[in-house]
């Protein structure tokens, strides 16, 4: 993948985080900084792991599907981006989701981060540098959800809908090229 790509696949995978973080940073009576930086690190820790999951799952069953694991790939990023976007248009304008405990944090990253397992068995299929892409869907995980931390206190959590449907079109429109490169090599 390029590092176009790789920056794309890193910022759609870190907006539904992002969109969570707006929500705690909301309901919250104050977003502190140290605050922020701990739920950046809890969703971006998460984030980063996940995909190394499904990664690891593709990489199981790559030899059963290597004749059409470019077709795989444009599915599960278009399913993916597909309920991203659903989501993001389904939950009520100014909805905050996630609450504000510890667990609830932990909870509310794993929720966030499926989409990137899945996304994991699909890069398992085109041959990905799991490690790179891991490590920037991460980095870039922490950024917004420590931002949207301290946004969200602003801003609200409305902002974060289309943040979120954004993320799902750029997933979808990704699994589109892998399709048209795979195709056309």
């Amino acid at each position: 993948m390029s590092p176009v790509a790789i920056a794309v696949l890193a910022v759609s995978m870190s907006v539904d985080a992002f969109a969570a973080a707006l929500g705690r940073g909301a309901v919250a009576e104050r977003a502190r900084l140290g605050d922020a930086m701990r739920a950046g690190l809890v969703f971006g820790t998460v984030e980063a792991i996940t995909p190394v999951i499904g990664w690891a799952a593709g990489v199981a069953a790559a030899g059963l599907v290597a004749a059409v694991d470019h077709w795989i790939a444009f599915a599960l990023l278009g399913l993916v981006g597909g309920r991203m976007v659903l989501e993001a248009v389904r939950r009520p304008e100014g909805a905050a989701p996630g609450g504000r405990s510890g667990w609830m944090l932990l909870a509310t990253a794993v929720g966030t981060s499926l989409d990137a397992m899945a996304v994991g068995v699909s890069l398992a299929f085109v041959n990905a540098d799991i490690w790179v892409i891991a490590a920037a869907i991460g980095a870039a995980t922490f950024l917004m959800a420590t931002g949207g931390v301290l946004v969200g206190r602003l801003l609200g959590a409305r902002v974060g809908r289309i943040a979120e449907a954004l993320g799902g079109v750029a997933l979808m429109i990704l699994g589109g090229v892998i399709l048209v490169e795979h195709l056309t090599a």
